[in-house]
C-alpha cells in the first residue's frame, strides 16, 4: 500500500491535520474521534517517531469509543515544522511547552494525557509543571525515570539490545524497530519508508533537541526542571504505567525499580510485550486505555491480562476488586 501524499501510512479512522501554534510553528497532527473528552498521545523517541508511527492502532480505536483523540508530531518528529526557529533546542523543556501550546491551539482546557518513552517522560515533565489540565495519564515504558526519580544507578540494567545507529538508511531504520518493537510482523514497509522519510527531513531538529537533553542533565541550571523526585511521585493526579516484559532496550527490571518510586501509581507488565507495547499488544493496551480514562479504574479481568502489578494492594482504587 502506497504511503499519502503526505507520506503517511493511510490508517482507516485516522485524519491527518494541521494547526497553527500561537508562536508561529505549523504543528501535524493526527486525530480521530469527533465528539467527547479530549486525549493527547505522545510517541516515542526513536529517528522517525510520530503520531501516526506510535499510534495508529490506539488513536482510531478510542476515537471510536466516545473520545476525541490528538496525535501531535512533537517538534523533531514527523511532520512537524523545520524551519530552525521552531526546532526543540531545549529538548524536553521545549516539548512540555510544544504541548500546551497544541493544546491551547485546539482550546483544550482539560485532556487524558498518555506518552510512550521519550513521550512518556515528556508527558510527566507535563503533568508536574501543568497539573491543572491533566485530568488522568497513562505512560508506557521509559528508561528516563531511572535518573530522573533518583533511582541508584547501579540498579539500571542496561539494553540487552543495540542497533546501529541510523544513518538515513531503510536498513538501519528496520534494525531500530526491531529493538522497540517486539510484535516483528507489525513492522511493515509502508512504515519504514515514513520513518526513513521523517527521520531524513528532520535531521537537525532532532539532533539540537539530543544536544540538549545530554548537555542539561548536568548542568544545575536544568536540575530542578529534569528533577522528577518529589514531584510525579507525589503527584494526586490518576495514572497507571505499562511495562512491557520482554522490552529489550530497558529491561523490565528497570520497570520494577520504578515501581518502587511511583507509590500513587498503579503499574502493568503485560506478557509478549516490548518498549512499544501499544503496538505489540493493541487489543490490551487499547482496552486498558479506554476503562481507566472512561471509568477511572481498569476493571480486573483486563487488569489481569495486562499483567497487573500486586506489590502495592493500596492502589487497588484504580483496579477493580472483581
Amino acid at each position: 500500500m502506497a504511503l499519502t501524499e503526505e507520506g503517511l501510512i493511510n490508517v482507516p479512522g485516522l485524519a491527518s491535520r494541521w494547526v497553527r501554534l500561537g508562536n508561529g510553528a505549523r504543528a501535524h497532527y493526527m486525530t480521530a474521534g469527533d465528539t467527547g473528552p479530549a486525549v493527547i498521545l505522545l510517541h516515542g523517541g526513536i529517528n522517525g517517531s510520530s503520531g501516526t508511527a506510535g499510534w495508529r492502532f490506539m488513536a482510531p480505536f478510542l476515537g471510536a469509543n466516545g473520545f476525541r483523540v490528538f496525535c501531535p508530531d512533537r517538534p523533531g518528529f514527523g511532520l512537524s515544522d523545520t524551519e530552525e526557529e521552531y526546532w526543540p533546542k531545549q529538548g524536553f523543556m521545549s516539548w512540555v511547552e510544544f504541548v500546551n501550546d497544541f493544546a491551547d491551539a485546539l482550546c483544550l482546557d482539560k485532556f487524558f494525557l498518555s506518552g510512550n518513552s521519550q513521550g512518556a517522560q515528556t508527558a510527566s515533565y507535563y503533568v508536574v509543571n501543568h497539573p491543572e489540565r491533566v485530568i488522568r495519564f497513562a505512560l508506557i515504558a521509559t528508561g528516563g525515570f531511572m535518573a530522573t526519580l533518583g533511582i541508584d544507578p547501579s540498579r539500571r540494567v542496561p539494553a540487552t539490545f543495540q542497533a546501529p545507529a541510523f544513518d538515513g538508511t531503510k536498513a538501519t531504520m528496520k534494525a531500530a524497530m526491531e529493538g522497540i518493537i517486539h510484535a516483528k510482523s507489525a513492522i511493515s514497509e509502508d512504515l519504514l519508508d515514513m520513518r526513513v522519510n521523517a527521520a531524513n527531513s528532520q535531521k537537525d531538529s532532532f539532533a539540537a533537541a539530543g544536544k540538549f537533553n545530554r548537555e542539561a542533565a548536568n548542568d544545575p541550571r536544568f536540575a530542578h526542571y529534569f528533577n522528577l523526585k518529589g514531584k510525579l511521585d507525589t503527584t494526586t493526579i490518576p495514572g497507571i504505567y505499562l511495562y512491557g516484559r520482554q522490552d529489550v532496550l530497558g529491561p523490565v527490571e528497570n520497570g520494577y525499580a520504578q515501581e518502587e518510586v511511583l507509590p500513587n501509581m498503579q503499574v502493568f507488565y503485560p506478557d509478549e510485550c516490548g518498549h512499544q507495547g501499544q503496538t505489540d499488544q493493541p487489543d490490551m493496551f487499547n482496552q486498558v486505555f479506554l476503562e481507566f480514562f472512561r471509568d477511572g479504574k481498569v476493571s480486573r479481568k483486563t487488569a489481569d491480562w495486562a499483567g497487573v502489578s500486586d506489590r502495592r494492594p493500596e492502589n487497588s482504587d484504580l483496579v477493580a476488586k472483581s
